[in-house]
């Protein structure tokens, strides 16, 4: 099968996404790109995490050619190959609709740097108007709007988060709901207190050496 282990991954993270509260239903999406053979395996439209089989994931390139799978891939399609076509290093895409940084997302607020964990992402989560889904201008807008962080909230829709593999691409978009929650719940009490650029920045020195190897 091609790209059988990134297809395993695309099952095993879909069934994550759900268990991890991160978003309902068969909705969001997730790749994994590999960059020896230039294609991506991409979770497919509009299917059950739990029912999806590694033979239900599509193959495809980041031109958007299918090269593999009779499903139909997820809509979001655009905006998971423009990230492999446009960011080097880049190698998982996840989208999600979890609930707080969507109440966020329906908001326009994108999320300030008022917990240290905000540097799995960047310094800042921005939030990008809203776009259709689907579309290759959504994919345009959230590449932009991430400039090079890992995450951006999509304007009343849900999460965007990438990086250089699945583990740390599902990390992000778990650490960035976390704290959209904290956003949530700090602004309902009043202005939260936000880290300074030097702060964010020794973050951002220490988490790359933070995870194992």
């Amino acid at each position: 099968m091609l790209l059988q282990a990134e297809r395993e991954q695309v099952v095993e993270y879909g069934k994550a996404m759900i268990e991890r509260g991160l978003t309902v239903g068969t909705f969001g999406n997730l790749s994994v790109y590999n960059e020896k053979e230039n294609l991506f395996a991409i979770s497919p439209s509009g299917m059950d995490y739990f029912k999806t089989e590694p033979a239900d994931v599509v193959v495809m390139t980041p031109d958007g050619e299918k090269v593999d799978g009779d499903r139909k891939p997820s809509s979001e399609v655009d905006m998971h190959r423009i990230f492999y076509q446009k960011r080097p290093g880049i190698r998982s895409v996840v989208h999600t609709h979890s609930r707080f940084a969507t109440t966020l997302a329906c908001l326009g607020l994108g999320i300030p740097p008022l917990h240290y964990l905000i540097a799995y992402a960047g310094r800042e989560v921005p939030c990008t108007p809203y776009v259709q889904f689907g579309t290759y201008e959504l994919a345009q807008c959230a590449l932009d709007t991430m400039g090079e962080s890992y995450a951006c909230l999509l304007g009343n829709h849900g999460l965007l988060a990438c990086g250089g593999n699945i583990s740390y691409t599902m990390d992000v978009a778990e650490q960035i709901e976390f704290c959209a929650e904290l956003c949530y719940r700090a602004r309902a009490v009043g202005e939260p207190k936000l880290l300074k650029d030097d702060e964010i920045g020794v973050v951002l020195e220490s988490f790359k050496s933070y995870r194992q190897k």
